[in-house]
């Protein structure tokens, strides 16, 4: 940590060496009037992200205007040294990253929305809140099945899942629900680590080219110990017994077509990694044609629907009619303003590296405490900055490491965001879900233990590629 201190000035002394070397390419605007307002724009924006909830303000609303900002600058400058094309061409390759990860993630959020609406997650909680389980048995099966859940959905919709069955369970037992929570959090980011389609952190590695699909499953047991460690300490303050049995009136409802969908998105997810590892098409280009599985599926549904409505006598998309079905709905449904937060930030930090801060950064993390501690305080900080932009960094700095690094830095920024609660995603929304329940403090008071997971994850990592 004391390093992380040092961090700052040791950036901004640097920026001020760096300041008038000028590359082949692209101008050094680190030490000029641009790069400092550049600077200071970024850091207005990402505050607004972080006040997301105390000001009620869009994450994706600052972000938008700081990428904006931060290119026009740019483009002012190249304009009066007469390099207006290096600004297009740099505005282009930030884009094209963005625009692959905007089409796989917009495929996946549609079929996540779909199952949603078939009732597939409806009615995994209710077999789970049916079966009577102990406190105990039931902090092990949402755990568990967050991490396993997760490698395919995205953490938040898993822990929100799973954090559903144990409010509706243990609702009346503070401490048995802040306990599951903090554990399924754990889980679900742990989970996320080990696969391509788990967290977007893996995602853009995967997407960038940097390690073959296969190569990721290598964190999975550090993904394990990273969640058992704290998980295996934490049962030691639930409650005994087993909560009164509940039955869930609102569970069950598996509509027509949830189990096909369920399994046109395992479809989907073969087809990319087939195009991306068989043919060497983008990962995106697949995801879109296994939108198309969807939308021919929910032509079939459409036609049923029909059917049924002519039949039954009811007007066409009531709600009584099982089939009803339209997949435009489920992309309208997408996240929108979390996809354009990812332009925002994409845009904004590919800018920061185009005028040459990035290459500060990367000499100053990699150069000076090697690529080991350079990586395992990247996890930290994604405990309190968003592990996208930092990924989106180090990807864009592209320092030069072997594989087991590559490996440890994605381990790491997927899982650091668990040491606290606002440091992922699903931390976040199960602040809101379970409010009262499972707080900030709920969480940093197992902080500690989940601290040692991560050390344990980064030790039994290490020990594999020894």
């Amino acid at each position: 940590m004391r390093r992380l201190f040092w961090l700052v000035p040791a950036l901004l002394c640097s920026a001020g060496v760096m300041a008038n070397e000028t590359g082949t390419s692209h101008l050094d605007l680190t030490g000029t009037w641009v790069g400092m307002v550049s600077l200071v724009v970024f850091v207005i924006a990402y505050t607004l992200v972080i006040l997301e909830e105390k000001l009620k303000l869009r994450k994706s609303k600052p972000m938008l205007i700081a990428a904006a900002l931060v290119w026009v600058l740019i483009a002012i400058v190249y304009r009066q040294h007469d390099m207006p094309e290096a600004v297009a061409d740099g505005i282009r390759h930030d884009f094209l990253e963005y625009a692959e990860l905007f089409f796989f993630l917009l495929v996946a959020m549609t079929y996540i929305n779909s199952m949603l609406e078939r009732g597939v997650f409806d009615e995994l909680r209710h077999r789970l809140v049916s079966r009577g389980l102990s406190y105990r048995a039931l902090f092990w099966f949402t755990g568990v099945l967050s991490f396993i859940i997760s490698p395919i959905a995205d953490n938040m919709t898993t822990a929100l899942i799973m954090c559903a069955v144990v409010m509706a369970v243990g609702g009346d037992q503070p401490r048995f629900v802040g306990v599951c929570c903090t554990s399924i959090v754990v889980a679900a980011n742990a989970g996320g680590a080990f696969s391509p389609f788990g967290d977007i952190t893996t995602l853009m590695v995967w997407q960038k080219g940097i390690m073959p699909f296969w190569e990721f499953f290598d964190l999975f047991l550090p993904a394990v110990v990273n969640y058992a460690v704290p998980a295996v300490v934490m049962q030691f303050a639930l409650p005994e017994g087993r909560p009164p049995r509940v039955i869930d009136k609102t569970g069950g409802r598996l509509k027509h077509g949830g189990l096909p969908i369920a399994m046109l998105f395992l479809m989907t997810i073969v087809t990319a990694v087939s195009f991306h590892n068989l043919l060497g098409i983008p990962p995106a280009f697949g995801m879109m044609a296994g939108l198309g599985y969807l939308k021919l599926y929910g032509f079939y549904l459409l036609r049923k629907s029909h059917e049924w409505s002519h039949a039954n006598a009811n007007p066409p998309h009531s709600e009584a009619d099982p089939y009803n079905f339209d997949v435009f709905e489920k992309i309208a449904q997408a996240e929108w303003d979390t996809l354009f937060f990812f332009y925002g930030v994409i845009l904004t930090v590919g800018g920061l590296g185009f005028m040459g801060y990035l290459g500060i950064v990367s000499e100053t993390l990699y150069g000076q405490l090697g690529a080991t501690q350079a990586n395992i305080l990247v996890g930290v900080l994604s405990a309190v900055v968003d592990n996208i932009p930092v990924m989106f960094a180090i990807l864009t700095m592209e320092p030069q490491m072997s594989d087991t690094q590559w490996l440890l830095v994605t381990l790491t920024a997927g899982v650091g965001g668990s040491l606290l609660s606002i440091g992922s995603a699903a931390g976040v929304a199960l602040m809101g879900q379970a409010r009262g329940h499972y707080t900030f403090f709920t969480h940093l008071k197992w902080t500690p233990v989940i601290a040692l997971g991560y050390v344990a994850s980064i030790g039994v990592h290490l020990l594999i590629h020894a």
